[in-house]
């Protein structure tokens, strides 16, 4: 029983590939430029090989009503028919799923600014084209030749179930002897899983930009250190001038800044910055002077000091990572402050709570370069059902070690597959099957698999939700997504769909003053 071929449509059950290449659907892009403006079109399609979600009612991407998670879930919209969040397991057929990038990842989004959602393209399963770096891929895709056609080169071959191929590529992993009713035995607690013969290595992601310890762009940022000092020289400060200065700055020019300002002025610029401004204003001026990794550090150990644990903070800064980038939080984290992140993890949470985040801060998860094995995945769908719905009692530690070895593109195809073989939403069953703390992780970790700029607009919209402002929240997410702008237009078209507001308004109606106007300059 074969797969679709990887730009193929999804049909609604496994079965014979199409006799002919891919149609375009009704409403896909057109042969040339890019889609027009209209509005977020749901969240990615699954990984190539994965029918549609079943009859499960519930929206696909795991953004249910009613749930305890989040300020709730989105109602449906008239976008479900094409795009959007489906109520009877309607992806968009034929459109081939978007790639997510990491967070901080450069970009060269083929959206421009204000530009409508959805996320930007996605490979097909399996080891992406051999490139400088595998997440820039702009849209429109290459033309996919006819079913049967050897794949392009570059492209991971074909595979199917049980039938081996009439010739073996390099690859490929091997043929599987037996029946597909007979899946892989189950993975030890914590184990990765296993590399087939002859599947190619999956290439490490990059660190994001600023992760990088010594990593500066080379640019003269001598006439904004002066703008800095003449803003915040004698009496008075220039607060509108700060905001022009400082929002505008990317994650590799932060540094130059600060050491322009102290050879011109023999002055420290975040020392300046806080004695001039205060407040949330200087919350947010001081996030951005940290740069990405130091702000990375500076929210972890203010979420772990002092009595009890700012859990949210704990997932923003954690969750959803690279390997690499949480290599170089860990050792900026024990430069800064001389400890150990993961003991001080440990210190603080208890119970299977710490053996999740131990598993999280072990930077062992598949790297989003790694294949999309139909193999694995439905190995792993079993798995969880065996560990969650299929008993009294949620076997929890095995449902973790799952999720935090796997990359998003997996995650993903979990999710997919899960709703398809068993009806149900896999952010429902973890709501259903777990609590606290370790709820809110594992929904998490679903989210940035199915959707990530969805997640983002979700926190966004829980930071300013209820009585009063989560103002630390706020600036913590706001600063994190304005360094990476392609995401952040994402996030924005993924906002006006959920909420059918507009996130900047949202913003200018919680806060005020120049703490208002700093944080709708880095939403621009």
């Amino acid at each position: 029983m074969s797969y679709p071929p990887p730009h193929g449509s999804y049909p609604q059950q496994y079965g014979p590939p199409p006799p002919q290449g891919y149609q375009y659907p009704p409403q896909a892009y057109p042969s040339q430029g890019y889609p027009p403006q209209q509005g977020y079109s749901g969240p990615p399609a699954p990984p190539q090989g994965y029918a549609q979600g079943g009859q499960s009612g519930a929206p696909h991407g795991g953004y249910l009503q009613g749930a305890t998670i989040g300020p709730g879930r989105p109602p449906p919209s008239p976008q479900q028919q094409h795009g959007g969040y489906a109520t009877q397991g309607q992806y968009n057929h034929g459109y081939p799923p978007p790639q997510q990038p990491a967070y901080g990842a450069p970009s060269h989004s083929p959206y421009p600014q204000q530009q409508a959602y959805p996320p930007p393209q996605q490979q097909p399963y399996g080891p992406p084209p051999h490139s400088p770096n595998p997440q820039q891929q702009t849209y429109p895709p290459s033309q996919p030749s006819p079913y049967g056609a050897p794949p392009p080169q570059g492209q991971y071959p074909q595979q199917q179930y049980s039938v081996p191929p009439a010739s073996q590529q390099y690859g490929q992993p091997p043929p599987q002897h037996g029946t597909y009713n007979a899946p892989p035995q189950a993975l030890p607690y914590g184990a990765p899983p296993p590399q087939s013969y002859g599947t190619p290595q999956a290439r490490p992601t990059p660190p994001s930009p600023g992760y990088v310890p010594g990593q500066v762009a080379r640019v003269d940022m001598s006439h904004q250190a002066d703008e800095c000092r003449k803003a915040m020289k004698g009496l008075g400060t220039d607060e509108a001038a700060l905001i022009r200065v400082l929002t505008r700055i990317p994650p590799l020019e932060i540094p130059i800044i600060k050491e322009a300002f102290r050879q011109r002025h023999g002055r420290d610029l975040e020392h300046d910055v806080q004695k001039e401004v205060s407040g949330h204003f200087e919350l947010c001026l001081l996030s951005i002077l940290r740069g990405p990794l130091q702000q990375d550090v500076w929210c972890l150990n203010k979420a772990l000091k002092g009595a009890g644990t700012d859990e949210d903070l704990l997932n923003e800064v954690l969750i959803g990572r690279s390997n690499a980038d949480m290599q170089a939080m860990k050792q900026a984290y024990h430069h800064t402050y001389h400890r150990n992140l993961e003991h001080d993890v440990r210190d603080d949470l208890s119970a299977k709570t710490e053996r999740l985040f131990s598993m999280i801060l072990s930077a062992t998860r598949q790297e989003e370069s790694a294949p999309v094995l139909p193999q694995s995945i439905d190995a792993d769908v079993t798995e969880i059902h065996r560990c969650t719905e299929a008993r009294i009692g949620a076997e929890q530690l095995t449902v973790c070690a799952i999720l935090s070895n796997r990359s998003d593109t997996q995650i993903r195809a979990i999710a997919h597959a899960y709703e398809h073989k068993y009806r149900r939403s896999l952010e429902m069953v973890f709501i259903h099957e777990f609590s606290g703390h370790m709820e809110d992780v594992l929904v998490q970790m679903v989210r940035c698999g199915t959707d990530r700029a969805m997640r983002d607009a979700i926190n966004l919209e829980h930071a300013m939700a209820g009585a009063g402002t989560k103002d630390h929240m706020l600036v913590a997410r706001i600063v994190k997504l304005h360094w990476n702008p392609a995401h952040l237009q994402q996030v924005k078209g993924a906002y006006k769909v959920r909420y059918k507001r507009d996130l900047i308004g949202r913003v200018r109606g919680e806060t005020s003053g120049d703490y208002e106007r700093c944080l709708v300059a880095m939403l621009q």
